[in-house]
């Protein structure tokens, strides 16, 4: 939306392509032209095909100077609908490559070559920049395309508004919260944050979910685990919240122990930007957006080296403290919502100079 709004102050027409949700007066009031395309989460078959038709209808309809996708389904339907309706200017955003690329096993192996070569046509545009979060989704995508590098563009995240998560003082004092805030998935690492609360059981300390279960997702956490959980005495669930520039603050420690094909987290970089030590694990994306200065790496699916990274801290207050600080100095640095946004108009402007 940030990158939207500046688009149309530069003089821009805006087309959004999306499922038609309860933000559309929004989005119209906005400025912004919305056209409906049904994106079906967790089904594949026939309703790609439709996807696929849906969305080339509406780009030769509105025959856009530039296309700009996010997110991986319509990075890929809509990078090759891009290519047969020889759009001038194409702009992918690869967020993360997902649970494919996370997955193990023969059938996940065999999607995951299945995907690579969507990607290979859907990234093939010879006017295009590819936008990367991290240099490990680059790595997996430079298999199939070797001359990637010349298209592509590393961006720290999609940015964070700093006066909307703004730096909040730290208690530091018992009984500190220690908060995971995501969709319920098991590659998130909710099952490594929960184990870990057993394994701490410390009264000084109260564990935090923030976040819902995802019924469309195979991964998704079941209610009725969820419903165990609820019994635990020092683990606290607090369900879905729009609001977390609010919620963050309420946390000393921001956990993430994902193993998800993440590009880079943003709840990780809202975290820092409101001055919040954090604990995730050293893999893509995660470990792109702390530095040693700003928070704790630990393995993945790892509950008891997570435990420990918590102690660590609990033991030592001033060094969340110290993290926090420092950590708002980073998002200031890198995920300042208004550099991303002019960076994305900068890359704008670069295509379509080379077309004119």
């Amino acid at each position: 939306m940030p990158i939207a709004l500046e688009a149309i102050e530069q003089g821009y027409e805006v087309h959004i392509a999306t499922t038609i949700t309860n933000k559309l007066k929004i989005l119209e009031n906005s400025g912004i032209v919305v056209h409906s395309v049904n994106f079906e989460r967790g089904k594949l078959g026939v309703t790609i095909f439709s996807e696929f038709r849906n969305l080339l209808t509406i780009i030769r309809n509105v025959s856009p100077d530039i296309v700009h996708l996010v997110t991986i389904k319509p990075v890929l339907l809509g990078g090759i609908a891009s290519r047969v309706a020889k759009v001038p200017s194409v702009v992918t955003a690869i967020s993360g490559l997902g649970l494919v690329f996370s997955d193990h096993g023969f059938l996940s192996f065999l999607r995951k070559k299945i995907v690579l070569i969507i990607y290979f046509f859907a990234l093939g545009n010879k006017n295009q920049k590819v936008i990367f979060q991290n240099n490990s989704d680059k790595f997996e995508i430079k298999k199939i395309i070797r001359n990637i590098e010349d298209k592509s563009v590393l961006l720290p995240g999609s940015g964070v508004d700093l006066k909307l998560f703004s730096f909040t003082k730290h208690n530091a004092t018992p009984p500190f919260v220690v908060m995971m805030a995501s969709r319920l998935l098991a590659s998130k690492g909710v099952r490594e944050f929960v184990l870990a609360s057993k394994i701490l059981n410390d009264k000084n300390v109260k564990f935090v979910i923030v976040g819902d279960i995802d019924p469309l997702n195979p991964e998704s956490i079941k209610q009725s685990e969820l419903n165990l959980w609820k019994e635990y005495e020092n683990l606290e669930l607090w369900g879905f919240k729009k609001d977390m520039h609010n919620i963050i603050p309420k946390a000393d420690i921001m956990v993430f122990p994902s193993y998800y094909g993440e590009g880079l987290p943003k709840i990780l970089s809202e975290s820092a930007a409101c001055g919040r030590a954090i604990i995730t694990t050293d893999h893509p994306g995660c470990r792109d957006a702390i530095s040693q200065d700003t928070g704790v790496l630990i393995p993945i699916k790892d509950s008891v080296s997570l435990a420990n990274a918590i102690k660590s801290f609990i033991d030592d207050p001033k060094k969340m403290v110290r993290m926090g600080r420092l950590g708002r100095m980073l998002a200031k640095e890198k995920f300042d919502i208004k550099k991303i946004c002019k960076q994305h108009l900068k890359i704008y402007k670069s295509l379509l100079d080379k077309v004119d």
